[in-house]
């Protein structure tokens, strides 16, 4: 399979997130940044979806990635629903070209199969660790002869395949932001290309697919840094002609740590359900790192398109601050948007998604008159709940129990694969079992957290409407009300929850 030689000297960008989770900012921030420096340039931005981690990828994922861009009016040229000549756009259909391409790989030497079980790379890693030594595979199968590797796979033993590395030298490439970077050969691993169940891990996938679509330009998140020699010795080994590389610096927290679900909403899905503009968001995300030459702050994505220099791009972790992009959103809406357009959008937002469809049934009969809505289904559109410790009182929770459910049910629901109210109600009660408390009991907090009443709705059904981001900011807001916990709690906590049933 080869690239058409019309499109060689084209820029073309892509995004490739993996659908794993809920739609980060950070994808969005690196679509931004990755469509408009190939529109500046006449080129063309794809979205390619990168679900080789089958136990982890799911539909309802790639679906919430796709709507969620949309949302941001971050479009793209090529993608799973918009087909080019260079398909398909989901790893998980692309499984015969990364064969054919290991394949060439065993057969000129540059990889090899690896038998090696998981227990005796447990066990090599903890040695490392423990004696202080670079943490890597250890080349155990490298010198496996011809028969002995054959011998093994006609036995049908799982095995990986494995790249070959230079054991002395080091790497030397140029980043269009950073300029020249170096890396000890000696600090790179063996890489896995192809996993025992036949997919392909991402750093294989990944050149494979940029070549094959005609990448120009891989314009990614600075963690990629120490990958880049493992992906321009794959260029080397197949002697195709590597894309230019630019690592974007991370986004940060206002206190400079790593952006993180932990300290900050990072679902693009919150800040839609909060209620911000879309074109504020993407606005704000063009802000991280970058600037307009006239140092404007409120600009729309044409603008930004017409005015990008990715040379503009500082090094310095940008910071985003949801307070910030409050004010922006603020400006947005009293600069920008009608009367009459900001009654629509309103509308539009509280019954957008069928939420208002869904909380209806709930409210319905429990209400006398109109004027009672307000009262009873605020919490669904509120941004913060005015609640306080007293709220948490009971007679038969202390404090510390009631911080451990609300603990426990952010973790569990984190973990949860299909958000359903029959579900969400299954995990509830799973774990209200485990603690041996009755479910009454159990989700006292719980409806405080999330509703802002001991008494409201039903609080198992709420959670389904509101949805994984919300709830998630709902209750460690309601941890952090009731004194928040200590690394030492913490360790605690995580030991009791992993024994649960």
């Amino acid at each position: 399979m080869f690239v058409k030689k019309e499109i060689m000297n084209r820029v073309r960008t892509r995004i490739a997130p993996s659908p794993t989770g809920d739609p980060h900012v950070g994808t969005a921030y690196i679509a931004l940044f990755n469509r408009c420096f190939s529109h500046k340039n006449k080129g063309d931005f794809i979205l390619r979806i990168e679900d080789t981690d089958q136990l982890r990828s799911t539909k309802e994922s790639e679906k919430g990635i796709l709507d969620s861009l949309r949302w941001l009016g971050l479009s793209w040229d090529e993608g799973p629903d918009k087909p080019g000549e260079y398909g398909p756009y989901r790893q998980s259909e692309r499984a015969e070209i990364y064969s054919k391409h290991s394949d060439i790989l065993l057969k000129t030497g540059r990889a090899f199969h690896c038998f090696c079980s998981q227990e005796r790379l447990n066990v090599l890693r903890q040695n490392q660790m423990q004696d202080k030594i670079q943490v890597g595979y250890d080349g155990h199968c490298l010198n496996l002869s011809k028969k002995e590797v054959q011998d093994k796979l006609d036995l049908g033993e799982d095995h990986v395949i494995r790249m070959k590395i230079p054991e002395t030298g080091e790497c030397t490439f140029n980043d269009l932001l950073r300029g020249e970077i170096r890396i000890e050969w000696s600090q790179v691993d063996m890489q896995v290309l192809i996993k025992s169940d036949g997919l392909p891990t991402y750093h294989f996938a990944n050149v494979v697919d940029d070549h094959l679509m005609a990448i120009s330009h891989v314009i990614r998140g600075e963690e990629w840094i120490n990958s880049v020699p493992k992906h321009l010795l794959l260029y080397e080994y197949f002697e195709w002609t590597p894309p230019i590389f630019c690592h974007m610096p991370l986004l940060r927290n206002p206190d400079k740590s790593k952006l993180s679900k932990r300290k900050n909403p990072t679902s693009i899905g919150y800040y839609k359900a909060m209620g911000y503009l879309p074109e504020a968001v993407t606005n704000y995300l063009g802000m991280m790192g970058w600037s307009m030459p006239s140092g404007e702050e409120k600009f729309t994505a044409e603008e930004m398109i017409s005015n990008f220099d990715i040379s503009r791009v500082s090094l310095g972790g940008p910071i985003f601050d949801v307070e910030k992009l409050s004010w922006l959103n603020g400006k947005y809406l009293r600069e920008e948007v009608s009367d009459k357009e900001f009654i629509e959008r309103f509308v539009s937002w509280i019954a957008g998604d069928e939420k208002l469809s869904s909380i209806t049934p709930l409210i319905k009969e429990r209400v006398e008159k109109f004027s009672d809505v307000v009262e009873l289904s605020s919490f669904f559109v509120s941004a913060e709940l005015k609640i306080t410790k007293d709220r948490f009182s009971h007679k038969k929770l202390d404090i510390d129990t009631s911080v451990k459910i609300l603990q426990f049910t952010l973790w569990r629901l984190e973990d949860l694969r299909s958000w359903t109210t029959d579900e969400i109600r299954l995990e509830l009660q799973s774990i209200s079992d485990a603690m041996d408390l009755k479910i009454r009991e159990f989700l006292f907090p719980l409806f405080v957290a999330i509703t802002g009443n001991p008494i409201s709705v039903s609080v198992i059904e709420s959670i389904s409407i509101l949805g994984i981001d919300m709830v998630r900011m709902r209750l460690r807001t309601a941890i952090d009300i009731l004194g928040g916990i200590s690394k030492k709690k913490q360790k605690v906590f995580d030991k009791e929850y992993r024994e649960l049933p």
